[in-house]
């Protein structure tokens, strides 16, 4: 009778892990579905959304984010843009100001640049640049990109929709990720936010 009973446990918990392996799996499969360049039209107004950044400047994935959008706002100079990220405890500035700053010392008009420096997540990026596009007359209809790393794209597209209502206007960029440690860690951790914000950031 011991037996089986552990028997029956061990397959439980095979069963149980399993299905765990399965969903992170089809989650994973998202993640990398999102994660590349998907265009609509001429966006007028992009969004970049913030990383960590350090005392001497942001953080290499930043980095990336940055220089992918210089090279797109190279085509299109005229955009309006949105820097998006507040300040962590650990951070001397503002994720957004940083990327301002950075954004101005490689030439790009600092008239063009919007501010948003209150929001700590990608759920809250995504309302309130939503809302300093409403503050500032910016139409959402007119188009919207969206850039970030190629793993946060789908959880980004995902909260902007759910955010605005809407899923035709909006566009993404996807930065590489130069960083490989930190590229392999985002690509394990990235399903559970998806999961986590699917579920909790309503």
């Amino acid at each position: 009778m011991k037996g089986l009973f552990g028997k029956k446990w061990v397959k439980g918990l095979a069963c149980f892990v399993l299905a765990g392996v399965l969903c992170f799996g089809v989650l994973l499969g998202a993640v990398l579905y999102g994660s590349y360049d998907h265009i609509q039209g001429e966006p007028e107004t992009m969004i970049i959304l913030g990383c960590q950044i350090h005392p001497w400047g942001p953080s290499i994935l930043l980095q990336d984010r940055l220089d992918e959008a210089l090279a797109y706002l190279e085509e299109h100079p005229d955009m309006t843009v949105i820097v998006s990220g507040g300040q962590g405890p650990d951070e001397h500035t503002s994720e957004a100001a940083c990327m301002r700053d950075y954004l101005v010392r490689a030439g790009f008009d600092e008239g063009q640049i919007l501010v948003e420096d209150i929001s700590h997540n990608t759920y809250q990026n995504m309302i309130y640049s939503a809302e300093m596009m409403r503050e500032n007359d910016l139409d959402t209809e007119d188009g919207v990109l969206i850039v970030s790393n190629g793993f946060h794209l789908t959880r980004a597209r995902m909260l902007w929709n759910r955010v605005t209502g809407e899923s035709d206007e909006v566009s993404t960029l996807a930065a590489p990720s130069s960083h490989m440690p930190s590229r392999i860690w985002m690509y394990i951790r990235e399903p559970l936010a998806l999961a986590k914000s699917f579920v909790f950031d309503r």
